[in-house]
């Protein structure tokens, strides 16, 4: 169960970091939940910070399709970044297009500063 105690506050978002060996279905699951713990709480911008995930091979196409498919129906407005490890992220970047084609502004990088950089970013591109 997600708690409070599960984020990092800041003025203008929240980072969750997640750590454990999970199955990648586990996973999703965690951040679709942490994602909409935020958005019911009226936090406008979340970092989910997965790097400490393990346990799971970078996802497949269609594996990613529902990721952001469930990521964005659990949004309601906020913005999302992901930070993944670098071997996870999909170069072409599916899974963005998806969130976004379903409502969602997301965005996945392999750095903290980078994600936090576009997060704050007044209009993202």
């Amino acid at each position: 169960m997600i708690s409070e105690d599960d984020f990092q506050f800041f003025a203008d978002y929240a980072i969750f970091r997640p750590s454990g060996h999970l199955s990648l279905d586990e996973a999703i699951a965690l951040v679709s939940e942490a994602i909409s713990f935020a958005a019911s709480r009226g936090i406008p911008r979340l970092l989910a910070d997965t790097t400490g995930l393990t346990g799971f091979p970078s996802p497949s196409t269609l594996q990613r399709f529902e990721m952001a498919e469930q990521w964005a129906a659990a949004s309601r407005g906020l913005r999302l970044v992901v930070v993944a490890r670098p071997e996870l992220i999909d170069p072409s970047r599916f899974g963005v297009t998806v969130a976004r084609n379903r409502g969602l502004t997301a965005n996945v990088f392999a750095s903290a500063p980078e994600a936090i950089e576009w997060l704050l970013h007044p209009n993202p591109p």
